[in-house]
């Protein structure tokens, strides 16, 4: 039944009844409320026209097409852009720049860094920061580095040519994605030595972690005499360990001249 009050006397009601202790409202007829409902009828379920099932894409084996790439590339500009075609490496989205290698590929020596970084990211070109300017006086101790001409020259490169977010190691499986493109790109410059700078390069190179067991220790990697050193960053956390850096940048030196 519809109500004949207006909203201001139905209000003042409301109110005096609320007054008078009400708390409840109760309908004119009695409700029972554990009576079961009726149940509504059931529809006939009306059967659905076949639906033709979507073709499933093959999974694509991100390795292997980066081996394919690599191994197309005749030389150095060939693998920088067949590096920047490769679409399968999530890193690639967030990155700025591909960072490819900076210094002379004539040079005797190969630097194989970790990832890039913040400023690495920015400017296309490894080892810019801070572990950068470090690793330039390193080898300036020896007499060498990226600027050098002839035998003094050294090259450098990274594992990963994009940067992780923020600078995380980089996952198992973009190492083995990408470690086609590292191979390629020894296999061009042909170092006589490389320097394989932290434990991520040790990953990819050796198949194996642990930089302060393996620094020092002569080994082979991508069929090349290669030497395991503490990256610059961990010497920037770790000032310490920069007397063993200088131990091995003398064995490297020593070995330089013995295959001069």
């Amino acid at each position: 039944m519809e109500s004949t009050l207006d909203p201001h006397t139905a209000r003042a009601l409301l109110d005096w009844q609320i007054e008078l202790g009400a708390t409840e409202a109760i309908c004119d007829a009695p409700i029972n409320r554990y009576e079961l409902q009726d149940k509504a009828p059931v529809k006939q379920a009306v059967a659905a026209a076949p639906v033709a099932a979507a073709a499933v894409e093959p999974a694509v084996d991100a390795v292997a097409e980066a081996r394919s790439l690599a191994e197309g590339a005749a030389d150095l500009a060939g693998l920088q852009a067949a590096m920047a075609s490769f679409e399968h490496c999530e890193l690639k989205r967030g990155a700025r720049n591909l960072v490819f290698a900076d210094g002379d590929a004539r040079a005797r020596v190969m630097i194989i860094g970790e990832a890039p970084g913040r400023d690495e990211d920015i400017q296309g070109k490894p080892f810019v920061g801070r572990a950068g300017q470090l690793l330039d006086k390193m080898f300036a101790a020896i007499g060498m580095g990226r600027t050098e001409p002839g035998d003094r020259a050294v090259y450098i490169t990274n594992v990963l040519p994009w940067r992780p977010p923020q600078n995380r190691d980089p996952k198992p499986e973009e190492i083995a994605m990408l470690k086609p493109f590292v191979e390629r790109h020894v296999a061009l410059v042909k170092p006589e030595l490389i320097v394989l700078m932290g434990n991520i390069s040790c990953q990819a190179g050796l198949g194996k972690r642990g930089i302060t067991r393996l620094r020092g220790q002569w080994a082979e990697a991508y069929g090349t005499p290669c030497l395991p050193m503490f990256h610059p960053a961990y010497l920037l956390r770790n000032p310490a360990a920069k007397r063993e850096a200088w131990a091995d940048l003398l064995s490297l030196q020593a070995r330089l001249r013995e295959r001069a």
